[in-house]
């Protein structure tokens, strides 16, 4: 990766569009990084489709990239771009970060940070697409929840394995999740599972996924699924076409329609109804 060891310019260009100040680590400040990560930086693939589309990417922005889109089109990304850059960022500021693979259906297809603050570690995930506002507890014997809408993620204590189990349930039940392992690995070692996400067959060549967060609402796109959350009220919408989506996407995240549009010409699947849902 071209920005494995990125000049501090970029680094504090990216503090500064997350209006952060630099400060030494600190529970408390690792918190406000992460809080403010969520709520000015979408989860979205549409960057990823774009980029495919347009420059005929086939791995992660390098940071500059990554910044030019959030600066220029709103842009955010996906698990491998947010939370390798986070990682990035805690580094600079001073953090034991690791950057982590996390199992779903296939190994390693998830990223994730463990940080270790007076010898307790947190799991921060940037790139979930859910609302993980603070760091999560992996040292803790109990379940860690975070509740939104009828979703609930639950952090499971650590396995035998130092393994942390995320449980995502809609409506009490059981729809995705992830196994994060307390490994440390360098940015190469998913170059693999980079060039496959942008392949004809990957899922995110073939669905759009979109989130935004605050504090005091949510938006959630899954194809031609709108879900507006204000607290514990869910409002679900139901596009006709596909048609619709690239005013609604400028809409609900600020993502130029006009970019969105080229972007949607790269998925594979080119059907004008799917059924979602978040």
């Amino acid at each position: 990766m071209k920005y494995d060891n990125p000049p501090s310019l970029l680094l504090d260009r990216f503090l500064n569009i997350l209006e952060l100040p630099k400060s030494p680590p600190d529970i408390n400040v690792l918190s406000h990084i992460t809080k403010s990560f969520l709520t000015q930086i979408s989860f979205e693939t549409i960057s990823k489709l774009y980029y495919k589309k347009r420059y005929d990417l086939s791995t992660i922005p390098d940071l500059k990239m990554y910044l030019d889109g959030i600066e220029k089109y709103n842009f955010g990304g996906t698990c491998y771009s947010n939370n390798y850059y986070m990682n990035l960022l805690l580094k600079y500021l001073g953090y034991d970060a690791i950057l982590c693979g996390a199992d779903m259906d296939n190994p390693d297809v998830h990223i994730v940070n463990i940080v270790t603050i007076d010898n307790h570690e947190y799991l921060v995930d940037v790139g979930y697409g859910a609302p993980f506002f603070e760091p999560m507890p992996r040292y803790l014997d109990f379940d860690y929840s975070v509740t939104l809408g009828y979703d609930k993620y639950v952090l499971k204590p650590q396995d035998k394995n130092g393994n942390s189990r995320m449980e995502h349930n809609r409506n009490k039940k059981l729809i995705h999740g992830y196994i994060a392992k307390p490994i440390d690995r360098t940015i190469d070692y998913f170059n693999d599972v980079f060039t496959h996400s942008f392949s004809d067959e990957a899922h995110f060549m073939n669905n759009i996924s979109l989130a935004r967060f605050s504090s005091n609402d949510s938006v959630i796109l899954h194809n031609l699924t709108l879900a507006n959350i204000d607290n514990k009220n869910v409002t679900i919408v139901k596009l006709d076409s596909r048609d619709d989506l690239p005013e609604i996407i400028e809409k609900h995240f600020s993502i130029p329609a006009e970019i969105s549009g080229v972007a949607l010409t790269e998925l594979k699947d080119q059907s004008t109804h799917w059924p979602g849902s978040p």
